[in-house]
């Protein structure tokens, strides 16, 4: 494959993995609602270095395994798409709330960074959620040995991860009037539900390889 396209399947996952609204999504939007656009960036900066840890993590993991994996495609394809639909109907119910407990008085941007990378790294969900991905990849993962792709797909999960705070944050300091608990929680109804087609589309393919 072209480093190009490893690029953007990782920036796709770093979206999709971004998408859910969890506790720092709700920290992001808190502080773009009352500080600004700079603010939320902070925050979702902070998430992008704890995602790239785990992305980093997971790729070379899967890619220094991938003898064992080739082995096992079909069970890690059952795992796997189980995993994502699980994780799908987690955030599916999840309903976050916009106005916390939580310190909402303003930092600076090393202090908003740091306590988002505290937040999205002691969520152990993320690692298992990016290894069920990149393990189900296939073809479309970087090969054992192909450290050059893997580091692409990384920088490309950070990308889209970075694009995702960036956007999130415009769109929230611009509508900030509009947002509310109703809007989060469409919004991780959204990204439930594309984690659990996602997993569908996994198990899809597993009875179309089997009758074919």
């Amino acid at each position: 494959m072209a480093i190009l396209e490893y690029v953007l399947i990782g920036y796709l996952v770093g979206i999709v993995m971004t998408a859910p609204v969890g506790p720092v999504n709700v920290m992001a939007i808190q502080r773009a609602v009352r500080s600004g656009f700079h603010h939320g960036v902070y925050v979702g900066l902070g998430a992008v270095v704890a995602d790239t840890i785990y992305a980093a993590a997971a790729i070379f993991g899967v890619s220094a395994i991938t003898q064992f994996i080739d082995g096992q495609l079909r069970l890690i394809e059952i795992v796997g798409g189980a995993l994502l639909i699980i994780f799908g109907l987690k955030i599916w119910h999840t309903h976050p709330h916009l106005n916390g407990n939580g310190d909402d008085g303003e930092h600076g941007f090393l202090g908003e960074a740091a306590a988002a990378f505290f937040m999205a790294i002691t969520n152990p969900g993320t690692i298992f959620a990016f290894i069920s991905i990149f393990g189900v990849l296939g073809d479309y993962r970087p090969a054992h040995g192909n450290h050059f792709g893997a580091l692409m797909m990384v920088a490309g999960v950070s990308a889209g991860a970075t694009s995702w705070w960036i956007t999130v944050s415009a769109l929230v300091s611009h509508f900030k009037a509009r947002i509310d608990d109703q809007w989060l929680g469409r919004a991780n109804h959204i990204a439930g539900f594309v984690l659990m087609v996602f997993g569908a589309l996994i198990y899809a393919k597993l009875v179309i390889d089997l009758l074919w």
